[in-house]
């Protein structure tokens, strides 16, 4: 619109009658509706630019909108008002006001959503009462957006992230005024739901119930003629206030800052900040506390000078007081994880600071106790291995798909889930399974359909504990699209299902024709959609994120999050001592801080940044694909490539198709078993003739700078996170584009037998690639010891933890050589070849053998195909260390 207005000026003062002129009407009508959910420049605003365009005023346009648009920017309405209309000192307008309402534009700013159908004169008496309140004390500034109607309401907080609050009046219609296709995209958020059959009286509190539903975050006043004692009853958790027909707009004004500021409080950080201001005198055992140790050193000075003196006068011993312990939190930091348990959706909140792996531990040992049975996904990270370990559960692994063309795997189908329930129910072991552990999202960026999963598995073990490793999943709480996958929002959504008297009368309509199918078939089972008996289901979730791999915390920050109906009669006291176990009793306060302000900061505009996240992420895959050099080399793979047609119900093949244009992805999220994660763009370089360890290494890092963490025989991730930049994404792709032209310049400059060797290596990375193995078996040894009366030996749990420790004798192991032959020969002779340690290669980073597991033939043909680097628990001059025969025959006869 800028660059229109700017030359429809130029070109009207040469040639009147330009074809610029019906360019800019058209931008005009296009831009009116979108311009109407946001308060700049809003829609009084935008109907003085239409008048000026009407008016043939083009230079006065050109200006204003140059304006606009510079504002919007530099996101300089944010924080000053901003002169729409040029004048004389046109240059300075912007600059030079310094009055009390100016200055209270540098305070954090927001926008206040009003639903009514007001006419425009009312409108702005609407807005100018609610400008009249501000007061210089106000902890921050905010302008409101006046939308008509029930559609215009659900889309503007979809479409305005600056949105921080909603004032829900009455007396507005249904349908929107405006017909555009686009923004009738956001209404699809809602599901199958729909509002338009409703009587207009209801229209308020569902739509409260609606907003809620789509941004919990927000907070929501309503205004009504109706009973206000009535209306309280009804609304959603999120509604903080009811007014009676005319709010008095004082005390709406200051319910609405109260509101912004309950999420912008930090109750830790503020602490924090507090505690380092004090003059105390430093008798406890850190030196470097209040920094006296870099201060008075004449060597480290230059410590000092990096980091800056407030994080020294910020360390603390716990045990000093002062602040708060995180091992038995009662204040600050007690609120700090409580506030993050509101910005989660969860029951409980629990932060740690060595990381997720911690965490992951935390909650296996807390629940599960020697012998239980846990199913595993068994390319989840090694944390979980080594917790199965530590907790002496009887494991069983389950087989994700593999995806063989790009040395990856996949994530578990539900069916193979559901399978290996029924095998340890028909074996007469479904009572000692305790626990389903998955990761969500995998790191590949595969999702689960987690009320799924969770409902099927309930409908075969009512009380099954789930533990979610959200490690790369923090950020998709804050998105409605990625929320309906995460642990916590199907733990409450699932919860308050099984309550409903609607739920039950499913459930028996349900329960008979499933009696009628044949329950003792397991097709029966396998083949449909299960439901669990609601009074005998118990919600139990646990999800374990990485705040510092995808929100804003430093390195190891990271939380549990738990919504578990038994919590508090079944696990508090074993997960406070598993806590304290793996918790350290010298906590790094900075990791605390920075996770209390990470949650403020996703509270606040999570939303708009997980929009921006995966907008960049697009925007990639859009210049790979349509970029003639980088789509000669480069490919970006597809929710088509990485899920097999049976997982994606929907249909969908590609967010981004050349010729198409974008998909919309609700539906896919909605319905497939298994969605792919828009942020993770995974490039497929087997035409560069380069393998991923290398094309990560020596193209991206060494010359170029560019970091990234994981890598496959042939491809390279990706990730977009909330600080990804336009730039960087711009630096990205002038980097490919360089490999690109590179790589041609070579290949033109080559020999035949150059380019032979170019091909073969392209062939061999595109098509002669190793099967994935699956999980093959423990061995005998270590499998169905303490088999009771009534149960089966014929299931696939194992005793990892005895392997384990059995390997800390040297005398029960030995080592076997890839390379010369001696572990052919043993498995020649029918020897069952059973791995002592861990094997893991790196990348992927999960194990390929686990202590008491068999060598298989797959197995071993896949490791003499790796070719990376850094293999953990394998020493190639020494050979694969194994068990002795005579230690897997000793620990069969105990």
């Amino acid at each position: 619109m800028k660059n229109a207005a700017a030359r429809l000026m130029v070109a009207e003062r040469r040639d009147p009658g330009s074809p610029m002129h019906k360019v800019v009407e058209d931008l005009l009508h296009k831009l009116e509706p979108i311009e109407s959910y946001w308060a700049f420049p809003g829609r009084v605003t935008f109907e003085r630019l239409h008048t000026m365009f009407e008016e043939q005023e083009f230079t006065t346009l050109a200006h204003t909108v140059a304006r606009i648009t510079r504002a919007l920017m530099s996101d300089s309405y944010r924080s000053r008002h901003i002169h729409v209309i040029p004048t004389e000192d046109d240059e300075d307008n912007d600059e030079r006001s310094d009055t009390a309402e100016e200055r209270a534009r540098n305070r954090p700013y927001f926008e206040v959503m009003i639903v009514d159908d007001l006419s425009p004169h009312q409108e702005t008496t609407l807005k100018r009462s609610l400008r009249d309140k501000r007061r210089a004390e106000d902890s921050f500034v905010y302008e409101s957006v006046v939308v008509g109607s029930f559609e215009d309401a659900l889309i503007g907080v979809l479409f305005n992230h600056n949105i921080q609050a909603v004032v829900v009046r009455y007396g507005f219609p249904y349908k929107s005024r405006h017909d555009l296709p686009m923004l009738k995209r956001y209404l699809n958020r809602l599901g199958d739901e729909t509002f338009d059959d409703l009587p207009p009286e209801e229209y308020g509190v569902n739509l409260a119930y609606a907003i809620g539903k789509l941004r919990p975050e927000l907070d929501i006043y309503m205004v009504t003629d109706q009973s206000v004692e009535d209306i309280a009853g009804r609304v959603c958790d999120n509604c903080r206030r009811v007014f009676y027909n005319q709010e008095d707009y004082m005390e709406l004004h200051l319910n609405i800052l109260r509101g912004v500021n309950t999420r912008y409080k930090t109750p830790f950080f503020t602490a924090l900040k507090e505690y380092s201001k004090q003059p105390t005198g430093v008798f406890h055992a850190m030196p470097i506390s209040r920094g006296k140790s870099i201060a008075k050193s004449h060597w480290i000075k230059d410590m000092g000078d990096f980091y800056g003196m407030n994080i020294f006068l910020a360390e603390t011993s716990a045990t000093s007081g002062g602040l708060d312990s995180l091992l038995d939190p009662h204040g600050p930091i007690k609120h700090a994880q409580e506030s993050a348990a509101r910005a989660f959706g969860a029951r409980h909140t629990f932060f740690a600071t060595n990381g997720t792996s911690t965490c992951n531990k935390i909650v296996v040992q807390a629940l599960v106790k020697p012998d239980d049975i846990v199913l595993v996904d068994r390319d989840c990270h090694k944390s979980h291995h080594y917790g199965m370990v530590l907790s002496g559960a009887q494991v069983v692994y389950l087989d994700s798909y593999p995806l063989n063309e790009f040395s990856m795997y996949g994530a578990v189908p539900l069916r193979e889930i559901k399978h290996q329930l029924l095998k340890l129910k028909k074996a007469g072991k479904l009572d000692r399974v305790k626990m389903l552990l998955l990761t969500n999202c995998t790191f590949d960026g595969l999702v689960y359909n987690v009320e799924r999963v969770m409902e099927e598995c309930l409908a075969i073990k009512p009380d099954l504990v789930f533990l979610w490793d959200e490690a790369w999943f923090a950020f998709a709480r804050f998105g409605p699209t990625y929320r309906q996958r995460t642990a916590m929002h199907n733990a409450a959504m699932l919860r308050e299902r099984y309550q409903t008297g609607e739920y039950r009368e499913q459930y028996e309509a349900w329960k008979a024709a499933f009696d009628k199918a044949g329950p003792e078939k397991e097709s029966t089972w396998l083949d449909q959609r299960l439901m669990p008996d609601p009074d005998k289901v118990r919600v139990r979730v646990y999800a374990c994120q990485s705040t510092h791999k995808t929100l804003t915390s430093l390195r190891q920050g990271s939380m549990i999050h738990i919504h578990d109906q038994d919590y508090k009669s079944k696990a508090e006291e074993s997960f406070h001592e598993a806590y304290m176990t793996h918790t350290s009793t010298s906590p790094n306060y900075q990791i605390v801080a920075s996770l209390d302000v990470g949650r403020r900061q996703v509270e606040l505009e999570g939303f708009e940044m997980v929009q921006k996240q995966v907008e960049m992420a697009m925007v990639l895959r859009e210049k790979v694909a349509t970029h003639p050099l980088l789509s000669k080399y480069f490919r970006v793979l597809t929710a088509s490539d990485m899920i097999p047609a049976e997982y994606r119900e929907s249909g969908m093949e590609s967010y981004y198709q050349v010729g198409h244009g974008w998909a919309d992805i609700w539906e896919a999220w909605a319905k497939d078993e298994f969605a792919l994660d828009a942020t993770r763009v995974t490039l497929l370089i087997g035409k560069t003739g380069l393998d991923g360890d290398t094309f990560k290494n020596k193209e991206l890092m060494d010359k170029y700078g560019i970091q990234i963490n994981k890598t496959s025989r042939n491809t390279v991730l990706f990730m977009t996170n909330i600080g990804t930049t336009r730039s960087s994404v711009a630096y990205l792709i002038e980097v490919l584009v360089k490999i690109s032209a590179e790589l041609d310049e070579r290949l033109d400059d080559s020999s035949p037998v150059e380019r032979a060797l170019h091909n073969r290596q392209v062939t061999s990375l595109l098509e002669e690639l190793p099967p994935q193995p699956d999980f093959s078996r423990f061995h005998d040894s270590f499998r169905a010891k303490n088999t009771q009366k009534g149960q089966s030996a014929d299931t696939a749990e194992g005793d990892i933890r005895t392997a384990y420790f059995l390997a800390y004798d040297q005398e029960n192991c030995e080592y076997l050589s890839l390379e010369d032959g001696s572990l052919d020969a043993e498995m020649a002779k029918g020897r069952e070849i059973v791995s002592s340690t861990f094997i893991i290669p790196y990348p992927p980073g999960f194990p390929i053998l686990v202590p008491g597991q068999v060598l298989s033939i797959e197995i071993l043909k896949y490791m003499r195909a790796l070719d990376v680097k850094e293999i953990h628990g394998y020493r190639p001059e020494l050979g694969l260390r194994v068990f002795t025969e005579k230690a897997l025959k000793d620990v069969a006869k105990k």
